[in-house]
């Protein structure tokens, strides 16, 4: 077990921003197309995170046209070039998964206001 966890040491990223569920994040994306490589940005509200270590992931929605998007993000991925937290929630619970039966305003997270 300590191979595999030396071995993860080496991926796991330093500059990792504190963000937390309810937080509205910019994520930067790698996008391979081909040949050619482009960074594409996905903003949304975190709804989940999951996992420990080199395995931790966390779970982006946004309402696109009107259609709910939900994306899985692992956090130490090499793909995942940036993130950037655009406001800060305040919520009571640790999956948000009851925000995908709302629509519209209904679906938003108060923001805390932080100093």
């Amino acid at each position: 077990m300590d191979a595999l966890k030396t071995i993860a040491a080496g991926s796991v990223k330093e500059s990792v921003p504190e963000f937390g569920i309810g937080d509205t994040i910019r994520i930067a994306v790698k996008i391979r197309e081909g040949e050619k490589e482009r960074t594409q940005m996905f903003e949304g509200t975190v709804i989940a995170k999951k996992g420990s270590g080199v395995a931790e992931t966390f779970t982006v929605r946004r309402v696109a046209y009107g259609v709910g998007v939900e994306r899985v993000f692992p956090l130490h991925s090499p793909n995942v070039q940036d993130i950037k937290v655009v406001r800060y929630g305040k919520v009571r619970r640790s999956k948000l998964y009851y925000l995908r039966d709302r629509v519209g305003k209904a679906a938003k997270v108060k923001e805390q206001i932080r100093k």
